[in-house]
C-alpha cells in the first residue's frame, strides 16, 4: 500500500466525495482543511486499510474500487459505493478496531486523521468545526444504522418465511392418521347344559 499526501483544488472537492450526503456538514472552508489535512491511499488486493485489533485515528472515505470487512477470518461486509465512508467510530469511541478492512481489489482511498484536525482547529479556539465534525459523524452513524435496521427487518421476515415454509412441509409429509380397528370381543364359550340329575 503507497501512502501520499492528498492535494486538491480549493473549493472543489473532488466528485466521489461531493456524493458523501454527511460532508454537507463542512462549511467549503472546513472540507479544505479536512482535505489538506488527508492522504491518497493506493491498495493492491490484499492490503490492510484497517487491522483488526490496532488503534488509530483516521477517518476512510472509498474513492476507487472494492474492499471487505472481516472479523477474525470471516468476511461480514463488502465495502463497493464509491463515496462511502468507513471508519468513522475512532472519533467517538477512541477504541481497538473492531473488524479488519482489506481491499479486495485495486482501490483508492482518502484517509483523514482527525487527530491532526483537531490540532489544527483546537476545540476551545474553533467549537464550530468541532461541531461540523461531530455532526458529520452522526449522519454516518445514523444512515449505518437506518440500512442495518432494514437489513435486520429483512432478515427477520426472510426467517419467518422459512418457518412458515417448514411448518407446511412437515404437515404435508406427515401421513395420515390411520384410524384404530376395535379388537373383536372374545366370548366365553357357553357354559354346557346340566344334565338332569336322575331320580332314584
Amino acid at each position: 500500500m503507497k501512502e501520499f499526501a492528498y492535494i486538491h483544488d480549493e473549493k472543489h472537492s473532488p466528485s466521489p466525495l461531493r456524493a458523501v450526503p454527511a460532508l454537507a456538514s463542512f462549511s467549503d472552508d472546513q472540507l479544505d482543511d479536512v482535505l489538506n489535512s488527508s492522504s491518497l491511499l493506493q491498495c493492491e488486493p490484499g492490503d490492510h486499510i484497517i487491522k483488526e485489533g490496532s488503534i488509530d485515528s483516521r477517518i476512510y472515505v472509498l474513492l476507487s474500487g472494492e474492499l471487505e470487512v472481516r472479523v477474525g477470518t470471516k468476511k461480514v461486509a463488502a465495502i463497493t459505493r464509491i463515496g462511502e465512508v468507513f471508519g468513522e467510530l475512532a472519533l467517538v469511541n477512541h477504541d481497538k478496531r473492531l473488524a479488519s478492512v482489506i481491499a479486495s481489489s485495486k482501490a483508492v482511498c482518502l484517509a483523514v486523521d482527525q487527530k491532526f484536525l483537531q490540532d489544527i482547529h483546537p476545540r476551545e479556539e474553533d467549537p464550530d468545526f468541532h461541531a461540523a465534525l461531530y455532526e458529520f459523524v452522526a449522519r454516518l452513524v445514523v444512515r449505518k444504522l437506518e440500512a442495518t435496521s432494514k437489513r435486520l427487518a429483512a432478515v427477520e421476515k426472510e426467517l419467518r418465511e422459512l418457518k412458515e415454509a417448514q411448518a407446511h412441509a412437515s404437515a404435508a409429509a406427515k401421513p395420515a392418521a390411520v384410524p384404530k380397528l376395535k379388537r373383536p370381543v372374545k366370548r366365553a364359550p357357553a357354559a354346557a347344559a346340566r344334565k338332569p340329575a336322575r331320580v332314584r
